[in-house]
């Protein structure tokens, strides 16, 4: 038998059907050529996130049964898998089948590698996401909770009644915005439902395209908001990069670029820091942080390759102030050591 040595190969030996989410910064679909790409280590992870890869794979064979693997497997200083990581993996399955990727994972094997020390544990909004999107993706039907979600959300029911609505009713209707009436329901919502449920949209809009009408109503409520609520709806506009560099020209002009502020633009709204005001505005920010505060946030970014370049030219800016200066040298001092 061929050695097998990609996640790819090993699904398609066992004649498995299969779809691939990165669930590092943002719920995504991973593109089948693209994350064949990463495999063959010629295209890096597109949204790394603290030196690793992690996504989620679904698979199904001719019965219809679904399997689900989360995955967290590190990556090089090129952004690119590192093998000998990604083959222990495939090791211990195969070793599982008894050497034969045909056979399907039964209950009790699945169980077995549930624990392996590739596997990690989505948060509870991610996970509430990632299984409506997979859900709608696959034809199959929303959760049990989106019938109460969309009563409420579309005003048929009292809006202190905010505790009967379920994350993953939330997460239902936002994957399909673009279907009935639930775009104009999503946007109505900003202006009745309760600020709870108000926050628990804005996680789930995070990871989706937001329709340009949505994206407005959520940068206006963003403005007018308690300064301690503004990065969630931030964190909404992750999808519209002129939206989030207008989010984030409002939080600076407000002198609210703090920590929590800042790990929400690096985790979600990075994107936007290809506009070279918005980075620079952000670096500055970053730069009044503590020094390992900054170099851990610089590390993190500058490992996205739509950024790198960007940033590592930064580096070298004779034009940057003072306490960004300081702010690099600190990392330079800190790389040489």
């Amino acid at each position: 038998m061929t050695e097998i040595t990609t996640l790819t190969q090993f699904l398609s030996t066992a004649n498995t059907q299969f779809q691939v989410y990165d669930m590092g910064r943002r719920v995504q679909q991973i593109d089948m050529q693209e994350f064949q790409q990463i495999e063959e280590l010629t295209t890096p992870y597109p949204a790394p996130i603290l030196g690793h890869a992690q996504f989620a794979i679904v698979f199904w064979d001719a019965s219809q049964q679904h399997y689900i693997w989360f995955l967290k497997l590190p990556l090089d200083e090129r952004g690119l898998l590192s093998p000998a990581p990604r083959t222990q993996f495939i090791r211990m399955i195969i070793e599982a089948l008894g050497r034969d990727p045909s056979q399907v994972l039964s209950e009790e094997q699945q169980q077995k590698l549930a624990n392996h020390p590739f596997s990690f544990k989505p948060t509870s909004e991610k996970l509430a996401l990632f299984n409506a999107l997979v859900k709608k993706q696959l034809e199959q039907k929303a959760s049990p909770q989106y019938e109460f979600a969309y009563q409420y959300l579309s005003k048929q029911v009292k809006a202190e009644n905010w505790q009967e609505i379920g994350l993953q009713g939330i997460a239902d209707i936002c994957v399909r915005a673009d279907e009935l009436d639930h775009l104009t329901v999503l946007i109505n919502s900003f202006d009745y439902a309760s600020t709870e449920v108000q926050v628990a949209v804005c996680q789930c809009l995070e990871h989706l395209a937001v329709d340009e009408q949505l994206a407005d109503t959520i940068l206006k409520k963003l403005i007018a908001a308690d300064n301690e609520l503004k990065p969630y709806y931030l964190r909404a506009l992750a999808s519209d990069e002129a939206k989030s560099s207008a989010g984030i020209s409002h939080l600076a002009e407000l002198n609210l670029l703090d920590a929590n502020a800042l790990i929400t633009i690096a985790a979600r709204n990075w994107a936007a820091l290809k506009d070279d005001h918005t980075r620079s505005t952000f670096l500055e920010a970053l730069a009044a942080q503590e020094q390992h505060f900054f170099n851990q946030i610089f590390a993190d970014i500058v490992a996205i390759p739509v950024l790198r370049i960007q940033l590592l030219s930064d580096l070298r800016n004779p034009d940057r102030s003072a306490i960004l200066s300081a702010a690099i040298g600190g990392l330079f001092k800190v790389t040489k050591a």
